[in-house]
């Protein structure tokens, strides 16, 4: 079994109202998910606001079920002058159990925005 890679950015459980009626949580809900941890990893990289600009190659291996656990693991992968870009992988803990499986992965680039929502520089680590 391969396991996640990246920082455990957040963790949540899939309800009945994020499902259709097969009992599968919607991909949208999952994606959005994601999208909320690469803003959380992001904005305290850039210590400020930051924007989705783009996902790329997500492809859905397994599906999410009804009362598994959502755990999403982010990697900063680049740090260009406004943006990062980041490694997101989403791992449903099954229902009940310690079996972890990888559902999707993908790439998401978010930039740094100021005041104004103007694309701004991410400032230098510390």
């Amino acid at each position: 079994m391969t396991k996640p890679t990246g920082e455990l950015t957040l963790r949540t459980l899939a309800m009945p109202a994020d499902a259709n009626a097969a009992g599968d949580i919607f991909g949208g809900w999952v994606m959005a998910q994601m999208d909320l941890s690469c803003g959380i990893r992001a904005a305290e990289r850039a210590r400020g606001r930051v924007v989705t600009a783009a996902v790329k190659e997500m492809a859905f291996a397994l599906p999410v079920k009804i009362g598994d656990t959502l755990c999403i693991y982010t990697d900063i992968v680049t740090v260009g002058r406004t943006s990062i870009t980041l490694n997101v992988e989403a791992w449903a803990q099954r229902y009940l159990s310690d079996r972890m499986e990888r559902v999707t992965d993908a790439r998401f680039v978010m930039v740094a925005l100021d005041k104004d929502g103007k694309p701004t520089p991410v400032p230098p680590e510390t």
